[in-house]
């Protein structure tokens, strides 16, 4: 899986100018967007955080989850640091896409948790393939991150593929009554590092 550059547009969004830049995946047809802010080509670790597509978090300010108040406090860091890049996955639901995510949530209506939900979908507990990131941080020659993830999963995919993580930086927020479960089991099931300092 790879993934090639297509075009650049700016971004204004509340927490100042971003720059956005379309990739297109060229087995799957797939497309994805990296967002950046200030120079990213310095050579540094670039702060960054590798988001993937959560349609009912990031665009219908769902309490279910996390994902959207994740996107919001990366955006938010990054502009306070004057550099710093997003890449936004089209990996939705964890890679079961959004009907099934659906599907998924109303099983979790049921008293299923996210991951049992998943798994009685016939899915694994997380589909997410992190590959196309190797070509977009190649795009930009960032081969350091300081990277905003409690998901450890995350950082050992980006080392794979060669990009050091310098730093991890946790980004937790958006805790509510309505994800509390959500969250203990992605805690508790998925390896993800709350409530511990980076």
């Amino acid at each position: 899986m790879s993934s090639v550059y297509i075009a650049s547009s700016l971004l204004p969004t509340p927490w100042g100018e971003f720059t956005l830049h379309g990739f297109e995946d060229t087995e799957t047809r797939q497309e994805h967007v990296a967002i950046t802010f200030g120079d990213v080509t310095t050579g540094g670790p670039v702060l960054c955080r590798v988001h993937s597509e959560c349609l009912t978090g990031d665009a219908l300010f769902s309490m279910r989850c996390d994902c959207g108040s994740q996107l919001q406090a990366a955006l938010q860091r990054i502009s306070a640091a004057g550099q710093g890049i997003i890449l936004y996955l089209r990996q939705e639901g964890r890679g079961i896409g959004l009907i099934n995510k659906i599907r998924a949530y109303e099983l979790q209506d049921q008293g299923a948790d996210t991951v049992e939900a998943n798994e009685r979908l016939g899915f694994d507990a997380d589909l997410r393939d992190y590959t196309v990131c190797k070509a977009m941080f190649a795009h930009f020659q960032i081969t350091q991150v300081n990277l905003m993830t409690n998901n450890p999963v995350k950082i050992n995919a980006l080392t794979k593929l060669g990009i050091e993580v310098t730093e991890r930086m946790s980004i937790e927020t958006g805790q509510n009554d309505h994800n509390a479960r959500y969250l203990a089991t992605k805690a508790g099931k998925l390896g993800h590092l709350l409530g511990q300092k980076d």
